[in-house]
């Protein structure tokens, strides 16, 4: 199922946000779940702080936990003065009208981090990439997402230069994998090309990507946006 709305002369208002939100969960109705929402970092240009404030007013005091990961990939840890900027908010709405809602850092070299959930097989591999490559990669994960009943991707879509489009499944790898995927995904995206990769919907490098994630056992939603400017 997909909902959604775009215009080309302007951007969506607030209003229409909220019944993209709506619709989405009327259709998948979270009431009771413990819910993990991944967003990039400040890496990344996207209206978090408004897409932040709808899905707390659309699940707060219906599932039984709402929390954050932000997806960092190899990136650097964000302190809080930077999480708060991220998602739009003063400290004092963090610490008050927000308690309950936990954000977390992914921290990618931290083995104790991860969770081994499969293994794409070097004939997959050597399938997938045209001959390109031929080894086993095995597929980590933060195991933090098997906490929750609900996974939720929340980011923009963009041109990128290793993966042909940013956005989806690229959350969970690299943005939230171990070393593992995050390194072979990048070799093999060298190897090919950023003028070959970037701009083109199907490359290897997503079709690798789309099959790690198709080892995640859980219920996995996107909300994705496309940004002006």
């Amino acid at each position: 199922m997909t909902v959604g709305k775009g215009v080309t002369d302007r951007v969506l208002s607030e209003a229409e946000a909220r019944e993209i939100v709506s619709q989405a969960f009327a259709a998948h109705d979270m009431t009771g779940k413990r819910v993990l929402i991944i967003v990039p970092d400040s890496t990344r240009s996207a209206p978090l702080p408004s897409m932040f404030r709808l899905l707390f007013e659309a699940l707060a005091g219906k599932v039984a936990a709402l929390d954050y990961l932000i997806a960092l990939g190899t990136h650097m840890v964000m302190g809080e003065p930077q999480i708060n900027a991220l998602l739009g908010l003063t400290p004092e709405e963090r610490a008050n009208t927000y308690a309950s809602v936990n954000v977390f850092n992914h921290e990618w070299n931290v083995p104790e981090t991860f969770k081994h959930i499969g293994t794409i097989s070097a004939a997959e591999i050597e399938q997938i990439t045209g001959g390109l490559m031929s080894m086993d990669v095995p597929v980590t994960i933060n195991k933090m997402l098997f906490d929750y009943d609900q996974v939720i991707i929340c980011g923009p879509t963009f041109p990128h230069e290793v993966v042909g489009f940013s956005g989806g499944n690229k959350y969970f790898f690299p943005g939230v994998a171990g070393p593992e995927v995050i390194n072979f995904s990048h070799w093999l995206g060298a190897v090919i090309t950023n003028w070959k990769v970037i701009g083109t919907k199907y490359t290897p490098v997503r079709n690798v990507i789309d099959r790690a994630a198709s080892f995640i056992d859980l219920p996995k939603l996107c909300f994705s946006m496309f940004v002006k400017g």
